[in-house]
């Protein structure tokens, strides 16, 4: 039985954005050619252009944004992740072989939780992502 949500915080969309200085290659990396995320939408305005990105329930999504004076970025940490949880196998080694293309490849995790599990990237600004195969939770 799914667990009811806290009524106090009644949520119903989560966004994570950030900041980048190297649009096109978090785009690729993110989008088709990387990851495969959805793009599901996109804005320029007010000086800034952004891009979304939906995971699953498109109730969740990413989005990565520039600015047209520049996007400083806080240089992440290595175990600043962003985990992707997926059950098919063949679809992570798939991800895999499209980010090597990029010339994204597997880098050590911080954390040996990671170590046998997964396996982490780096995206275009040095934010890790991690493919873990999980049956669900």
């Amino acid at each position: 039985m799914k667990e009811k949500w806290n009524e106090r915080l009644p949520v119903h969309q989560l966004r994570i954005a950030r900041p980048t200085d190297k649009w096109e290659e978090v785009n690729s990396f993110y989008g088709d050619e990387g990851l495969g995320l959805r793009r599901i939408g996109g804005f320029n305005k007010n000086g800034y252009e952004g891009v979304m990105y939906g995971l699953p329930s498109f109730g969740v999504h990413l989005e990565f944004t520039r600015h047209v004076n520049g996007s400083p970025c806080p240089a992440p940490t290595e175990d600043n992740l962003l985990v992707l949880y997926l059950s098919d196998h063949e679809k992570i080694d798939e991800m895999k072989e499209r980010l090597n293309k990029l010339g994204a490849y597997e880098v050590p995790p911080v954390n040996p939780y990671w170590d046998k599990q997964a396996h982490t990237f780096e995206d275009p600004d040095g934010w890790r992502v991690v493919l873990c195969h999980s049956s669900g939770i």
